[in-house]
């Protein structure tokens, strides 16, 4: 597969991918976390989050692979569960991907901590939902 060769979706899901495998890495890099684990003083990643990563670079290494409308469906579905666990994280304390709103149920944090803590999963998802619903629209001729 050649750089140049592959579309824009394309290239945006491959750039989601090594993104999403450098982030199911940040706890294993020396000096992130403190000594209980937390990154950033914010949250904690266990390997259950790790995985969710993973995996959600896998999704969009293979979409990327597999062809542009892979690539946009990706965008679309994946921003839209990804952006509402953010949502959902910064309204209850607790997300859903990782099931912590079903383990611990809504959790009175400062709101600048839940904020924080789901604002990458809001820009992240929300960039996606953008990419996958309006990009496609204003500009179909990359979406093909």
């Amino acid at each position: 597969m050649n750089w140049k060769n592959i579309n824009f979706f394309q290239k945006a899901a491959w750039v989601y991918a090594f993104m999403f495998f450098f982030i199911a890495s940040l706890a294993y890099l020396p000096g992130l976390a403190d000594e209980n684990g937390v990154l950033f003083g914010l949250f904690s990643l266990d390997i259950w989050d790790d995985l969710l990563h993973f995996f959600s670079g896998v999704w969009a290494a293979v979409a990327a692979y597999v062809s542009v409308r892979a690539s946009v469906n990706y965008f679309k579905i994946f921003g839209l569960i990804y952006g509402l666990d953010g949502v959902v994280g910064l309204i209850f304390g607790q997300a859903y991907l990782d099931a912590g709103l079903f383990i611990y149920g809504p959790t009175p944090l400062p709101f600048m901590t839940r904020f924080l803590a789901n604002l990458p999963h809001i820009l992240i998802g929300g960039l996606a939902v953008f990419i996958g619903f309006y990009l496609t629209r204003v500009r179909p001729a990359y979406a093909k």
